[in-house]
């Protein structure tokens, strides 16, 4: 647990001295939640995770790390999930745009069975307009999230690079109090079309003292049902091994905090 909290806010202690310095376009946000789903996959089995990051903004330029407990059941031997981004935002005659380098890191995580990393990274580009967002997220690393023939058992020297995410996002007000966020993301894993997947995510946000609130709604779908029994297929110290669907219907609520 020490280890965890440490590599969780290692970069909040770094950024300190900047936070004293809002002008200087420093941010940082705080936020705890009954379940971390990213892509419609419950990346924290069930349980709750810490989340916290920073962001630096300055003439459009942006650069931000950003952390969250992770389930070692989802992800063999992690504990955490820990990103990091640079890219550059702006817009123009009421259309937003933005580009970026994304990296996704799992820090002593890897697959007992053949050494495999899940570290990946992407690059995301987006454009938006009014209340709606569509982006698009391209793996540049070898692996999407260590996928390739050897870990998936498909093919030959096949590896996921080049897989691709997009994601249409809108949020609507409803009233002074309420906001309704509608999500739709499709993840195409290249040379492994059977681990392709669709997710899509409601909710009802509002703000209360300083702190927002946000209910969810998430589901996922996969057309061949490969994530029905997931497992890293590792038994915990008592010999039982870890099963369950990740992108299976998840209602969560989440409370966070921007400073």
């Amino acid at each position: 647990m020490k280890y965890r909290v440490c590599v969780l806010f290692a970069g909040l202690a770094l950024a300190v001295p900047g936070l004293a310095c809002a002008d200087d376009g420093w941010s940082g946000n705080a936020a705890v939640t009954s379940s971390y789903i990213s892509r419609g996959f419950d990346q924290s089995w069930h349980d709750p995770a810490l989340q916290g990051g920073i962001d630096y903004n300055r003439n459009g330029w942006f650069a931000s790390t950003w952390a969250s407990t992770v389930s070692n059941y989802f992800i063999e031997d992690a504990t955490v999930e820990w990103d990091t981004s640079a890219g550059y935002a702006g817009e123009h005659a009421g259309l937003r745009y933005r580009a970026g380098l994304y990296y996704y890191m799992y820090p002593g995580a890897k697959m007992s069975a053949t050494g495999t990393r899940y570290n990946y990274g992407e690059v995301i580009v987006g454009a938006g307009m009014g209340p709606v967002d569509v982006s698009w997220a391209a793996t540049y690393t070898p692996d999407y999230f260590g996928d390739n023939s050897t870990t998936l058992g498909i093919g030959h020297d096949r590896n996921s690079r080049g897989s691709g995410y997009l994601s249409v996002d809108g949020n609507f007000p409803l009233g002074k109090q309420f906001t309704l966020g509608l999500h739709y993301g499709h993840q195409s894993v290249r040379h492994f079309s059977t681990y392709n997947w669709t997710d899509a995510k409601v909710s009802l946000g509002t703000s209360l003292h300083g702190f927002d609130f946000t209910l969810a709604w998430t589901r996922g779908w996969n057309a061949h049902g490969v994530y029905d029994g997931y497992t890293t297929g590792v038994p915990d110290g008592s010999g039982r091994v870890h099963v369950s669907d990740p992108i299976a219907s998840r209602v969560t609520l989440t409370v966070a905090h921007s400073f």
